[in-house]
């Protein structure tokens, strides 16, 4: 009985051609690669940096809302317990001592002197704990137009404690070389009426509050007294005319300033 034999399971890996070169497996050399397309995934970390901000920020602005809820409350306690006031001012007496308009005999020149005592009575409305300090105050004095100048003076800085009063005496004088023809006119016509020379005094300065123990800014007020009646020129060198300041009215503006400009 003859031998039979069978082929390798396993081909050798290369074989020799009719021209003596090896060759390789097809279809294994031959098989095609699958393609993946790369899709980029969004970033994570810039999600979580933005809303970290965002909620940074919400509760920065929760947190000032809150604060700026207790200073409300806290001012509107304050005025309620001690109910501030502005300072008060008002005119006492207010004296004529000289008041000279004199012109050269061609009319080219005028001449106007003046000299005037006041007495200011500063009040302090509160009754607790604001106290005023008041910057040295400037006077000037004018017809009630505004259109003559009839002098400045100034009052000594000083204080002023809640229910108290304080009496502040001034001189306010000037000297006027050249007065024109129109404020010459005016002021003589004023002075020749019954009722004499309408007058208005503003004064101008700083004060700081004081409440306990903590001082406020320098704010800038401004003073305006009008209402004095019956002001004309002495007729004797040493008398003085008494004008009439019962109907005297003295207003307090805070002056707020905006770059150059004063309001």
């Amino acid at each position: 009985m003859a031998d039979r034999v069978y082929p390798s399971a396993k081909p050798a890996a290369a074989a020799a051609n009719a021209n003596g070169t090896p060759t390789t497996a097809g279809p294994a050399a031959n098989k095609p690669q699958l393609y993946r397309p790369y899709r980029p995934q969004p970033p994570k970390r810039r999600r979580r940096r933005r809303c970290g901000l965002c909620c940074c920020c919400f509760w920065t602005i929760l947190l000032l809302l809150f604060v700026a809820l207790l200073a409300a409350i806290a001012g509107a306690a304050l005025y309620v317990l001690y109910h501030p006031h502005r300072p008060a001012f008002s005119l006492s007496s207010f004296r004529t001592v000289a008041l000279n308009l004199t012109t050269a005999p061609d009319g080219s020149a005028s001449r106007l002197t003046t000299l005037f005592n006041l007495t200011l009575i500063s009040k302090n409305p509160n009754s607790h704990i604001f106290t005023f300090f008041y910057d040295p105050l400037l006077v000037s004095l004018s017809s009630a137009s505004g259109s003559v100048f009839l002098g400045n003076g100034s009052i000594p800085a000083f204080a002023s404690y809640p229910k108290n009063q304080t009496t502040l005496r001034t001189v306010a004088s000037a000297t006027t070389e050249d007065v024109d023809a129109e404020s010459v006119a005016s002021l003589r016509s004023d002075l020749r009426r019954k009722a004499g020379l309408a007058l208005e005094v503003r004064m101008e300065t700083k004060v700081r509050v004081k409440a306990g123990g903590r001082r406020s800014k320098k704010v800038g007020i401004r003073v305006v007294c009008g209402g004095i009646k019956g002001v004309s020129a002495p007729r004797d060198k040493n008398a003085t005319v008494v004008a009439n300041v019962a109907d005297s009215e003295c207003k307090v503006d805070l002056l707020i300033k905006i770059w150059r400009f004063t309001f």
